[in-house]
């Protein structure tokens, strides 16, 4: 039977695995989702100041309402992707929220 070797560093440190990009991966999902929130407030905020500063201008008015229009059509976008990784999660019964490499 052989044993299965394993390697560390003397100072105790070991090296980097296959099941570390789950780490990676989660947190990269967060990051990018966080900036998501970030970049639709921002837009919210820039196209309500937009509309309020257009002082009747029709061409400021459109723009700025195309503004709120492009925000809100992300959030609807963004929510409705996890939405439907929800259905066919209960549908299949697959995991899909979580990503993992290996499954114990």
């Amino acid at each position: 039977m052989v044993k299965a070797q394993t390697f560390s560093d003397p100072t105790g440190v070991t090296p980097a695995q296959i099941r570390d990009l789950e780490v990676i991966f989660a947190r990269t999902v967060d990051i990018i989702l966080g900036f998501a929130g970030i970049a639709l407030f921002l837009m919210l905020i820039l196209g309500g100041f937009k509309y309020i500063s257009s002082g009747g201008d029709p061409k400021a008015a459109e723009s700025a309402r195309n503004t709120l229009t492009y925000a809100v059509g992300g959030l609807v976008l963004i929510a409705s992707a996890y939405l439907i990784i929800k259905i066919v999660e209960s549908i299949t019964g697959a995991d899909l929220t979580n990503f993992a490499i290996f499954r114990p």
